[in-house]
């Protein structure tokens, strides 16, 4: 299979008013870049516009390296926040996981497929449990347990690790903490999460047993950002399927974690691939 050419990647956020595309294409193509996809969004209520435009670098005649100094022109008069990224520049990402191993299992699955751009660089944890599978897979693994009395102690720990790996996202993968508000400053909007959809009607240890014992017709899944409001950050992706008086609990659960599992990958394919932009506490996801 013909590796794809390496292009940029602009992701653009600004009040919304006349001109913005075609300030942003001519830029582009006064640099003789080749843009290849263009999407655009308005939130109307808000008055924000919001874009994410990829082009190839090949026969791009401005230096990524002084794309800030010479965008800066285009993008101040906007009052724009923006990023660009490298498609072929490989964002190292540190898996979380507690004793639930399903989405550990699809996420090195993925990795080891080669379907991901991704550099898994550590895969941390609060038990032992998976040393093995993690290291088969040629990972580094860590385990740093967590008690009430040695929380504070554990985060600055795991802070300390993944800086030290130069990790770009962190995702947990049913890693079973509430992390505390130092742990997720050190990483804003770069801490993915994933839970059934059950909360918060069905919080607590046994929410799969719960839920039948209500007779529940729907089970869902949602991959959010972590903020330091428990549950409550930018949803990123969700999905539901329907269920009936026929599955019993045991169904629920396999059910649950299988939708658990597509619904984080297609988070972290889209933070992989630089689709998400966030603004106040949602998100806009670009196909």
């Amino acid at each position: 299979m013909a590796t794809p050419k390496p292009t940029a990647i602009l992701l653009f956020c600004c009040p919304d008013q006349r001109g913005i595309v075609a300030a942003l294409s001519t830029f582009i193509t006064r640099h003789n870049g080749n843009i290849i996809a263009l999407d655009q969004y308005v939130d109307a209520e808000e008055g924000v516009f919001f874009a994410r435009m990829e082009w190839e670098l090949e026969g791009f005649s401005l230096p990524l390296g002084q794309f800030a100094e010479h965008f800066d022109a285009v993008a101040r008069p906007f009052q724009a926040n923006w990023r660009l990224h490298r498609s072929d520049q490989r964002l190292r990402m540190a898996v979380m996981v507690s004793k639930q191993a399903h989405c550990l299992y699809d996420i090195l699955a993925r990795h080891e497929s080669g379907e991901w751009p991704v550099e898994i660089a550590l895969v941390l944890s609060n038990h032992e449990d998976h040393r093995g599978l993690v290291e088969r897979h040629g990972l580094p693994f860590h385990c740093i347990p967590v008690t009430p009395q040695s929380k504070a102690a554990a985060e600055a720990a795991q802070i300390d690790l993944l800086r030290k790996a130069n990790v770009d996202i962190v995702v947990l993968a049913r890693y079973m903490q509430i992390l505390g508000p130092a742990f997720v400053q050190a990483f804003p909007m770069r801490i993915i999460n994933i839970h059934h959809s059950f909360l918060p009607a069905f919080a607590g240890a046994n929410p799969y047993r719960a839920a039948h014992d209500r007779g529940v017709k729907i089970i869902g899944a949602t991959a959010h950002f972590v903020t330091e409001k428990l549950d409550e950050g930018p949803i990123i992706e969700q999905d539901v399927i329907r269920v009936s008086h026929r599955q019993g609990v045991d169904d629920l659960v396999r059910l649950g974690r299988d939708l658990e599992k597509i619904v984080l990958s297609r988070a972290i394919y889209g933070q992989l691939h630089h689709r998400l932009l966030v603004y106040k506490n949602r998100t806009v996801v670009f196909s």
